[in-house]
């Protein structure tokens, strides 16, 4: 376990499940991507299914709570700005349905 804790670089088990939870959150974030990719496959064209919407704005909360865990100003700025992004991109898609099942 030692090797474990050395690779990660993190001293002791809190350290690695932060450094877990971090990973966690960058495989949820890089999901998306796969999700996107399949499809659109499936599709036979470029498509943005609603569940990578879900997946972006997971992954971003989680790395953005361990990036205000490690303090750490570029990584909280640069995930702050996904966050609102992808909220807005749900709202945007949840106010087309709405509006397309009043009709």
């Amino acid at each position: 376990m030692e090797n474990l804790l050395s690779f990660l670089k993190v001293n002791n088990w809190f350290e690695f499940w932060w450094v877990a939870f971090g990973l966690f959150g960058q495989l949820m974030f890089t999901g998306r991507f796969v999700i996107q990719w399949i499809a659109s496959e499936r599709a036979g064209r470029s498509t943005v299914p609603l569940a990578f919407w879900y997946f972006s704005i997971a992954g971003a909360l989680i790395l953005f709570t361990y990036a205000v865990y490690r303090q750490d100003p570029v990584f909280i700025l640069g995930q702050s700005f996904g966050i609102v992004v992808y909220t807005r991109n749900l709202w945007l898609i949840r106010k087309e349905k709405q509006e397309n099942d009043a009709t």
